[in-house]
């Protein structure tokens, strides 16, 4: 049992490797294929392994996916649209610097969350019960919190109310992945479209480690909020930093650490929601609970598999991010560019047909917007918390 759980854990990784690299490719769409093939694999592996497989592909997909989060879709330095800072580093020769930070967010978020697990358990299982009943309202104050916190209020509020109608018609479509071309228009394609009107490029990159002084404020900062998201649902990190970096003082690098750091620690510590309460606030936990229960033996082995995917995780993101700050300058960044949104238009289409390419192109349409009007981009979450607002309300 023990060489089969390890070598799943190690195939995991390998995989979220690739799926972390190549964008367009979710953890959710993936776990959903693997459960589909369950019947064929179940007769030669055990539900654990193939749970352990599952975890250890989210877990290191959310340390990889930095890379092409940074490089991708990156307009010119004088451009009017918004640059995000891991953009602004890559285009002054950092983008080393930006994959480091959040690496380290990552990695230091998930060993502290890891640590506090005793407490987070017992904090969780005593308050949820209290703020569930209010969680709709608690819920509607962020997002107004967030609304009356842009400079552009009412281009934020109409960003906000058309992705959330956006995403109820997508809810009521007849589709499966109907998540895929919706995420993927909103926060893929639309960047992709805007760097390729600009002609962008990308300069020569330094390998140079940052100052790394602001991490012992944005770990712990990263680790307590990403304990409060991971059973609020329809938060996503971007919001959630947002959130944070209201009440704490952080520079840009700070926040990379700050976002780094929730991405992971979410996925972690939804498993406490799960084990808790049966509550999936993930893809993949929805597919892991169709294979099996999660109880406290489970729970400890599922700890140690995401400590070895976390470990492995970063240090492949590390070095694999040395290698595409060279290639990154050699090649033909539109034609790379082109390259993406091919893929992801084929992806839509096989995966959701004529229907979800449809959604793909309203969603992209709608995704240029915030940029060109200076609005965080989390404002288009909007298509998730509107329905679920609308549920609990």
């Amino acid at each position: 049992m023990f060489t089969e759980l390890l070598l799943a854990t190690l195939l995991g990784i390998l995989l979220g490797t690739v799926t972390g690299i190549i964008p367009g490719i979710h953890v959710n769409l993936l776990s959903t294929f693997i459960l589909s093939l369950s019947p064929l694999l179940l007769p030669y592996f055990s539900p654990l392994s193939l749970c352990a497989f599952i975890l250890s592909i989210a877990i290191t997909h959310t340390f990889l996916d930095v890379i092409p989060t940074t490089f991708l879709g990156i307009p010119e330095g004088d451009s009017p649209y918004v640059l995000f800072p891991s953009q602004q580093l890559v285009l002054e020769g950092k983008a080393y610097q930006a994959i480091f930070l959040s690496t380290l967010g990552a990695l230091g978020s998930f060993l502290l969350a890891l640590l506090c697990i005793p407490i987070f358990l017992f904090l969780t299982k005593n308050m949820y019960p209290m703020i569930q009943p209010y969680m709709g309202w608690i819920l509607l104050f962020l997002c107004l919190f967030l609304l009356l916190h842009e400079k552009e209020k009412l281009w934020a509020t109409f960003i906000f109310l058309l992705s959330g109608t956006l995403g109820l018609i997508v809810f009521s479509l007849p589709l499966e992945q109907g998540l895929f071309p919706l995420f993927s228009g909103l926060f893929g394609v639309s960047s992709l479209l805007l760097s390729l009107k600009e002609s962008s490029t990308i300069p020569e990159q330094k390998q140079e480690v940052p100052m790394v002084d602001e991490a012992f404020i944005a770990i712990p900062s990263a680790t307590l909020m990403g304990w409060i998201a991971s059973f609020m649902p329809g938060l996503g990190p971007a919001q959630v930093a947002t959130v944070t970096a209201r009440f704490v003082s952080l520079s840009d690098k700070g926040y990379l650490i700050l976002l780094g750091g929730l991405s992971t620690v979410n996925t972690l510590l939804a498993l406490l929601s799960f084990y808790l309460f049966e509550k999936t606030r993930s893809g993949v936990l929805v597919n892991i609970a169709e294979l099996i229960r999660l109880d406290p033996y489970t729970l400890f082995l599922f700890l140690v598999i995401a400590l070895i995917a976390a470990g492995l995780g970063s240090v492949l993101t590390i070095t694999s991010s040395k290698y595409f700050s060279v290639w990154m300058t050699r090649i033909d960044y539109f034609w790379l560019n082109i390259t993406i949104l091919l893929f992801i238009i084929l992806m839509t289409f096989f995966l959701t047909g004529t229907l979800g390419l449809l959604i793909l192109i309203v969603s992209s349409a709608l995704g240029v917007i915030p940029e060109i009007k200076g609005v965080a981009k989390s404002h288009m979450m909007g298509c998730l918390l509107i329905p679920v607002l609308l549920f609990f309300l």
